[in-house]
């Protein structure tokens, strides 16, 4: 029996992170709607294919993909909700949240999967949690949050992601959380000794084995704040703790005369984020950063994308016995 492919619509789609993880998944991308033209460049250079639509998502409107969407998936900006801003939450007019639920009753999905910072599991946003669940349940669905490490599922930094799966009541069931990978993730070190060394420097493998556990959370993705760096005094210091300087940014790997900490480059941020060597980021130095900074890591989003598209299967074969009979 041929088994037509799942598919996503995927909002704040940004440099593709989480779209990458769920085309492991198995989801074909019906649309990438995403409002930052060089995230929007990034997509259309890694995938041609892709149908990419640079909107605004308050401006989007997703009624003509009603009943062909199987997964509305997406990362609504986390700048809201980090503990690295104000906090203003829903106050905050990048809060998109309110859209995605719109989207998600315009397009009417089998499962929603939404993915935010830690800050958004706080005490003060308690009530907007409940508005955010009461507003997807109103719609039919079962809501799930959980907090996962990327850490987990093989990405070599923490990077604690909170995540939202919204399931049709049949589907809710056979839906698991992804668990624990067996094996630990790669060090800073592990990850990083090629690149370091890429631009001749004899201290490379000194250097990695120093590096000798995984990365802070990388951040700096705001464009409210801050450049091509690794984030405020306390990034600094846990970077440089692993040997690292993250006052900056290189454009390139340290060379045979390297003296004192590197710096990263944008490739290498890349990687610690999970991303693959080949994908391609567009515009300058901080604007290829900004996406990296504020990236979904792909295996992350491929191992919950893996769960929901199990669960979306299971309940097709459900309804498909159900018929049979």
């Amino acid at each position: 029996m041929t088994t037509t492919p799942l598919t996503s619509l995927e909002i704040c789609a940004g440099a593709g992170g989480q779209a990458l993880g769920l085309e492991a998944a198995g989801f074909e991308h019906a649309c990438l709607v995403e409002i930052d033209p060089h995230a929007v460049n990034t997509l259309r250079l890694n995938r041609p294919e892709w149908n990419v639509i640079q909107a605004d998502l308050r401006d989007f409107d997703a009624t003509p993909y009603a009943g062909q969407i199987d997964l509305l998936a997406g990362g609504p900006p986390c700048q809201p909700f980090s503990h690295g801003g104000q906090q203003h939450g829903q106050h905050d007019d990048r809060d998109l949240f309110p859209e995605a639920i719109r989207l998600t009753r315009e397009c009417q999905p089998q499962a929603v999967m939404l993915e935010n910072v830690r800050g958004l599991l706080d005490p003060k946003f308690a009530e907007y949690r409940q508005y955010i669940t009461g507003g997807f349940e109103a719609l039919g669905y079962r809501v799930q949050w959980n907090l996962l490490n990327s850490s987990d599922h093989g990405v070599p930094q923490l990077r604690p992601r909170v995540i939202l799966v919204a399931l049709r009541p049949h589907l809710a069931p056979a839906f698991h959380w992804p668990e624990p990978s067996a094996t630990p993730a790669p060090t800073v070190g592990q990850t990083l000794e090629d690149l370091m060394a890429a631009g001749g420097w004899a201290g490379a493998q000194a250097w990695a084995q120093g590096a000798n556990t995984i990365a802070p959370t990388i951040v700096g993705g705001s464009k409210k704040h801050g450049g091509a760096d690794l984030g405020p005094t306390r990034s600094k210091r846990a970077w440089a703790a692993l040997g690292v300087n993250g006052h900056l940014l290189a454009n390139e790997a340290p060379g045979p005369d390297h003296e004192g900490m590197p710096h990263l480059t944008v490739r290498m941020a890349a990687r610690l984020q999970g991303f693959p060597d080949d994908w391609a980021f567009a515009g300058r130095k901080t604007a290829s950063y900004r996406q990296v900074g504020n990236a979904f890591p792909p295996p992350v989003a491929a191992a919950v994308g893996a769960q929901i598209h199990r669960s979306i299967r299971a309940g097709q074969r459900q309804e498909a016995l159900t018929a049979a009979i």
